[in-house]
């Protein structure tokens, strides 16, 4: 009895310490929204307790009195990330089949140096790309912040993608060729379908990795092609610094990527199961 009582007291303070750690984690959420809804008087003069009020989103929106640019740079955030999403896959997808179908002398290094491009400091490249964008015409240019953020999603989408295809067995590819299909069509028509799953939860993930790039967009842009997360900061500027609006600006920048996150976890529990497909 006492072995089961102490391993029921475990299990209730593992779960205390989780109740902990997820308020303290949505402490910073409650904060910027509350933050959002205060006026320019109570936006550091209070905490909790204030009287709410939407004037910040309707001056982030431009409603009303003044203008705002906040929905052009929101719509640029969306073309630019959508735009490095299906690049990505379009590209990112065969080379992740053929990562894991294919192998050859310097195969490894040539996907671990794929693989650096996302882990490494992005401060290490974005002053020769600023040099290089410049003299090729592509600084402020949608073209261009689509072809810098597909450097962040190319590199998730080929290694995530190699997996679910390494769990596909080769027999599948092998059967449909003796049927009389080509290698593209095996590919399109027997595996492609398979990793379907695989491929709409590694969308999401690369659509979330570029829409909250900050340092690409802050470097590579000033007002044509600049995104929602350098936006946000001109709200700082003049006499006077309005978090409030900052504040009401995160709130609505977030709102894209955290709809997109409500369907993430169901496509990769999907994607898991339906990769994992053993001989």
């Amino acid at each position: 009895m006492s072995g089961k009582a102490g391993l029921r007291g475990r299990g209730v303070l593992a779960d205390l310490v989780l109740v902990v750690y997820f308020l303290l984690s949505l402490a910073p959420v409650v904060f910027i929204v509350a933050l959002s809804l205060k006026s320019n008087a109570e936006q550091t003069s209070t905490y909790l307790r204030f009287t709410p009020t939407l004037d910040n989103y309707r001056a982030v929106l431009g409603i009303g009195a003044g203008e705002s640019a906040y929905l052009r740079f929101f719509l640029a955030s969306l073309i630019c990330a959508v735009g490095a999403v299906l690049v990505s896959l379009v590209i990112g997808v065969p080379a992740a089949y053929a990562a894991a179908r294919f192998r050859f002398r310097g195969s490894e290094g040539l996907l671990f140096t794929l693989l650096s491009f996302r882990f490494a400091p992005e401060l290490v490249v974005i002053i020769p790309l600023g040099v290089l964008y410049q003299q090729l015409g592509l600084y402020d240019t949608y073209v261009g912040m689509i072809w810098a953020l597909q450097l962040v999603t190319m590199p998730l989408v080929v290694w995530i993608l190699r997996s679910f295809f390494q769990d596909l067995p080769p027999d599948l590819e092998q059967a449909a060729l003796l049927d009389g299909y080509s290698r593209r069509q095996a590919f399109v028509k027997t595996v492609l379908p398979l990793v379907r799953p695989g491929v709409a939860a590694v969308c999401l993930l690369a659509f979330i990795f570029a829409w909250n790039n900050f340092i690409l967009p802050f470097t590579l842009t000033s007002s044509e092609a600049q995104t929602v997360t350098v936006s946000s900061l001109a709200f700082l500027g003049g006499n006077q610094v309005r978090f409030n609006l900052v504040a009401a600006g995160a709130v609505m920048a977030v709102l894209p990527p955290l709809v997109l996150a409500l369907f993430i976890q169901r496509y990769l529990v999907r994607g898991l199961s339906f990769g994992a497909v053993k001989s």
